[in-house]
């Protein structure tokens, strides 16, 4: 059986990282698939419904909050690098579907993309002849369709944010409404939030900015 894996949400500063594997029969694989970045949001929770729906279809997915990001809490002496952590994640969410003699491709989460392959295959205990390649999920569609579950995945968890927290914009450092967000909350209640990937230089930055300003305060 043929399989895809790929990962949502590596740059955010807000919110968790999230990989879907997807294993199918390619002609379970909707035609109007394509990387997730492609779609619109609507189009993206259609397509991801139907392969939920679909039996021939399994779905793995794994979440990596931004504790795990940090390395904060029961994550305090694991390894923080972002492409280690892709890769664990991506692994996390084949381990769940994947089974000895398959094959697939996952998206490259690292500048040598045969590399990222052998380390996530490594982490594997199933016996799959796996390869990685830089643009996968524009390329082939069992992992455009593991990019579309993984992107309706973060886009729920952004949603379930915005609802306990308020607006946060997109959780992208570039967003100003994700700027205005962290400078708030930090004004506010004088520390990061826990969704907030407290290492990341945008926060550093936030909480430099209101130490610098409560002393001029003071």
């Amino acid at each position: 059986m043929r399989f895809g894996a790929d990962e949502a949400g590596k740059g955010p500063v807000l919110g968790s990282m999230f990989a879907a594997a997807v294993r199918a029969p390619a002609v379970a694989i909707p035609a109007d698939v394509d990387d997730s970045k492609r779609l619109q949001p609507e189009h993206r929770r259609e397509l991801a419904a139907q392969l939920r729906e679909d039996d021939r279809v399994d779905i793995g997915v794994a979440e990596v909050p931004p504790a795990r990001i940090d390395g904060r809490g029961r994550w305090a002496d694991a390894d923080t690098d972002m492409n280690t952590l892709t890769v664990a994640a991506q692994a996390e969410a084949l381990a769940a579907v994947v089974r000895d003699g398959d094959g697939g491709i996952c998206d490259g989460g690292e500048t040598d993309a045969d590399r990222f392959g052998r380390r996530v295959t490594d982490r594997l205990d199933a016996d799959v002849e796996l390869r990685a390649e830089h643009g996968a999920d524009e390329t082939y569609a069992m992992v455009a369709a593991a990019s579309v579950v993984a992107k309706v995945e973060r886009d729920a968890h952004v949603a379930a944010l915005s609802d306990r927290y308020a607006d946060l914009g997109s959780g992208y450092p570039s967003d100003p409404s994700t700027r205005e967000f962290l400078t708030r909350y930090v004004d506010r209640e004088g520390d990061l939030p826990d969704c907030a990937r407290h290492s990341w230089s945008t926060c550093e930055d936030v909480l430099a900015a209101r130490e610098q300003s409560a002393l001029h305060e003071f």
